[in-house]
């Protein structure tokens, strides 16, 4: 029997190690190998351990922010051990060094947030304590339900439902798509967006590569979803106009209509106490509408919303 000649690698993906950050490499790889005839040999899976996976006991902001979550990946994508590096978009930081860029943008799943342990937030138990390191669900929450405490709350998806189990909280949050990827939909209670505005390209997969490397730029292309990376640039150039960091809390969703965007965001003071939000219409890819957005929330909100953000 003649052995049959192995496929060559064509294309080297990078991805954290973590379960749910595997399973967007594999929905990369299969989209890869729908897209292009390949078999999975074609495509090369490389974990990466990523600081942000390492140190759970403090709040990203405190050590290094989003920047823990790809440093790793830019240090193998820069030194050509990997093509591409496949991103949780909620996790990128907002601005990324020139000499990478997002090849494409994959369809987005669920933007939703979930609550696990009630079945919304007004089910949540009087005086409970909330299990979040994420600025944005901390103070939307503390805005609506002040009674509650909340506590840091860090890991992966399972690390998250362990504590919660234990004890350590009796409510948490987790992204209803990693929630989806995983096959533990039946986890949460999904919140309604028009009540609960997500997070920033959240639900979305980002594929970044070396800027004018073409022959992985041109593999890539036939991933993009146009609807999807039109959403993520608009609630990226909020997030930049706003000069947000990990400590901002700030809440953005981009919606489609009739060719058209509508873009809603919020921020708030930390404690919850202040709520600025507005809204805006634009064409994918105008970022006047956007800035006039950014400088409108600013200017209606207090100190102690915007010395979280740029100078109003």
């Amino acid at each position: 029997m003649t052995d049959q000649p192995k496929t060559s690698v064509q294309i080297r993906l990078g991805t954290r190690s973590s379960p749910l950050a595997m399973a967007q490499a594999y929905e990369t790889r299969e989209r890869l190998c729908t897209a292009h005839g390949w078999s999975q040999d074609a495509v090369e899976l490389v974990p990466v351990v990523a600081s942000g996976d390492k140190v759970l006991d403090r709040p990203l902001a405190e050590i290094g922010g989003k920047a823990l979550w790809t440093k790793e990946l830019d240090v193998w994508l820069d030194e050509g051990r990997i093509d591409v590096a496949v991103h949780s978009a909620k996790d990128v930081e907002t601005e990324r060094p020139d000499a990478f860029v997002f090849g494409a943008v994959l369809p987005r799943a669920d933007r939703r947030d979930c609550l696990v342990g009630a079945s919304s937030i007004v089910a949540i138990p009087k005086g409970a304590v909330v299990g979040t390191s994420a600025p944005r669900r901390a103070a939307q929450l503390l805005n609506v339900r002040p009674d509650c405490t909340v506590v840091t709350f860090r890991g992966n998806v399972a690390t998250r439902l362990e504590k919660l189990k234990a004890g350590e909280a009796d409510v948490t949050f987790l992204a209803a798509a990693g929630l989806e990827r995983l096959d533990q939909s039946d986890v949460g209670s999904p919140l309604d967006t028009e009540e609960w505005i997500p997070a920033a390209a959240q639900g979305a997969i980002a594929l970044e590569c070396r800027a004018g490397d073409d022959k992985i730029l041109a593999m890539l292309a036939a991933l993009n979803h146009e609807e999807t990376n039109a959403e993520l640039f608009a609630e990226r150039s909020l997030l930049a106009a706003l000069g947000g960091t990990c400590h901002s809390p700030v809440a953005v969703l981009c919606t489609h209509d009739a060719g058209k965007l509508t873009m809603h965001a919020a921020i708030f003071s930390p404690d919850g106490k202040e709520r600025v939000e507005g809204s805006v219409t634009l064409s994918p890819g105008e970022e006047c509408p956007i800035m006039g957005l950014a400088d409108d929330l600013l200017s209606r909100a207090s100190e102690a919303v915007t010395e979280h953000f740029r100078e109003a």
